[in-house]
């Protein structure tokens, strides 16, 4: 959801994680295909990759936030949208971006290496959920209350450092980080097993926690992370992502992006997803 890291926080994700989520250009953008580098050729449409069922990023129905400032990108470039479908999982990349089956990955963590990553366009953070008539307060995994609690970690994640840190791994119920999103969504289900009451906590992708908090048939209660132990880093930024060698399809991304920012902004608060500043310090308005 995350990773996701999507790798996606969710993404990502920076998703079910932080999902590393990837932009790939193959036809699209005002660039010259004759070009040494091997820019992406001209086409008539703005090509994507994306998952087909990874809420609240991306899906088939296109009502994931993803699905949506693409949207906004696409209008902006006057091109309609042409998806290739994949599964956010290992060889993503590999089947899709490096392939040029498509030219943009809405969502990835800025710290993604496997890709070209545009400017970040949100910075968001992991978080603890639980039952708000839970009688917790805790901000922080370093409170004593957290002693007693059962608590849900996707395996893999940043989270699951500090349950090493605060020695609490024998409270720890893991999830699977790297599944097939067609059938699955550990941090979807960590939440759910918040709100079944069949664990105290879920330490979850921001954006993830957001979204299906309001899924749920009872209050949860979202903290985000921040103020932890300094050495993990639970906060991360979230870029496009495009092919290495097209440095012109990447201008253009990056000049879109930056001129459609407030209604970017717009979309990811309605998905409730806990926002930083370049501060590191939650927007609240």
């Amino acid at each position: 959801m995350l990773g996701r890291f999507l790798c996606r926080i969710g993404i990502l994700g920076i998703g079910a994680t932080l999902a590393c989520l990837v932009l790939p250009l193959d036809g699209g953008g005002a660039v010259h295909a004759a070009q040494p580098s091997r820019e992406t050729q001209i086409t008539r449409f703005l090509r994507v990759c994306a998952d087909p069922n990874n809420l609240p990023f991306s899906n088939n129905k296109e009502e994931g936030f993803e699905n949506k400032i693409t949207k906004l990108i696409a209008d902006e470039l006057e091109r309609p949208i042409r998806y290739t479908w994949w599964p956010q999982t290992i060889g993503f990349v590999r089947n899709t971006l490096r392939l040029r089956r498509c030219d943009l990955v809405a969502g990835i963590a800025t710290v993604n290496e496997t890709v070209q990553n545009t400017n970040p366009y949100y910075r968001s953070v992991y978080t603890m959920v639980y039952r708000s008539n839970s009688g917790l307060k805790a901000t922080t995994l370093s409170d004593p209350a957290i002693k007693n609690t059962r608590i849900g970690v996707i395996a893999g994640t940043p989270p699951a450092t500090l349950m090493v840190f605060y020695d609490l791994m024998d409270n720890m119920t893991s999830y699977h980080r790297t599944v097939d999103t067609r059938f699955f969504s550990p941090s979807n289900q960590a939440i759910s097993d918040v709100a079944e009451g069949k664990i105290d906590i879920a330490l979850v992708w921001g954006p993830v926690a957001g979204y299906f908090v309001k899924q749920q048939n009872v209050p949860l209660t979202v903290v985000p992370l921040l103020n932890e132990k300094k050495g993990v880093r639970l906060d991360f930024r979230v870029s496009m992502a495009v092919r290495f060698r097209e440095p012109e399809w990447k201008r253009l991304i990056n000049r879109t992006l930056r001129r459609l920012q407030p209604k970017i902004n717009e979309i990811l608060k309605s998905y409730a997803i806990p926002l930083l500043d370049e501060r590191g310090r939650l927007i609240t308005d």
